[in-house]
């Protein structure tokens, strides 16, 4: 009796361990190119660095699911040979269209340049680079000191000419540094503006000093800011300038003399002669 009832629990053990074991292997077995339906796609077979134009070396087609594809892929090398490289790429990642500038944009720093902006560049030393840590990609606000010859005065001014800008280059950089954006020195930095901002910041930079504020990326407010004078700075602002009204000379009003009384006169009658008499 007891024979029979180990033949039955292994029996079952058997059959619970062969059920365990197909399960496990149905769900973690390798996916095969057999079952799972692939396509050749373009993609990097190196690094490819921001700005630069891609060569035939710099690419390989590879096999992918259908599945999982992404859209603006490219099943051609020749769909992507000579375009510029718009958003860094490392090896073995997908050539996409959103990753690369138009055919005809060519490469380095006009082809990040999006339609309706300007490049605009201005010379900096380490101090108006924010200790060099203005680096590409991060946004700024510019600040221009002078002395406008329309103020009527000889006060210094400080206002803020351009917010929330682009940088778009530092240097002959055209991305940020892999080394953890440490400073870097350099001597121009060049800014992703509109026209109009590209015509304020050429003028700013020939009317005084100007000087980059580092903003927060994730800070995008624009402030309405006055114009800071240098009085303002040491609390001598001068009084304000008296009015017309109040520069002439006012009259002062006399008080009223009250005229005098008239004498009382009164006849003193002594005898037969009539005198009068004032009091």
């Amino acid at each position: 009796m007891n024979r029979k009832r180990l033949l039955i629990i292994g029996g079952l053990s058997l059959v619970i361990a062969a059920f365990v074991t197909l399960v496990a292997y149905r769900k973690f077995r390798p996916v095969t190119a057999g079952t799972r339906p692939v396509i050749a796609v373009v993609v990097a077979d190196a690094d490819l660095a921001i700005g630069s134009r891609i060569a035939p070396s710099d690419l390989r087609v590879a096999e992918y699911p259908v599945a999982d594809l992404p859209a603006g892929t490219f099943q051609g090398m020749a769909d992507v040979v000579g375009r510029g490289v718009l958003v860094p790429m490392h090896k073995n990642e997908l050539v996409l269209t959103s990753k690369l500038a138009s055919p005809k944009a060519g490469a380095g720093l006009p082809s990040l340049i999006p339609a309706g902006k300007r490049a605009v560049s201005v010379q900096v030393n380490e101090v108006i680079s924010v200790a060099g840590f203005v680096a590409p990609g991060t946004h700024v606000d510019v600040l221009l000191t002078g002395r406008p010859s329309t103020s009527g005065t000889q006060d210094a001014m400080t206002t803020t000419v351009l917010e929330n800008v682009e940088v778009l280059a530092a240097g002959q950089e055209m991305q940020q540094n892999p080394d953890g954006g440490k400073p870097r020195t350099v001597t121009a930095i060049t800014l992703l503006v509109t026209p109009e901002e590209a015509q304020k910041l050429t003028l700013a930079s020939s009317e005084g000093r100007i000087q980059l504020a580092l903003r927060n990326p994730m800070d995008g407010k624009q402030e309405t800011l006055q114009t800071v004078r240098s009085a303002a700075l040491y609390h001598t602002e001068a009084a304000p300038a008296p009015t017309k009204a109040a520069s002439q000379p006012r009259s002062v009003a006399r008080p009223a003399v009250a005229p005098a009384p008239s004498a009382y006169v009164v006849e003193m009658i002594k005898g037969d002669k009539r005198e009068p008499v004032k009091f």
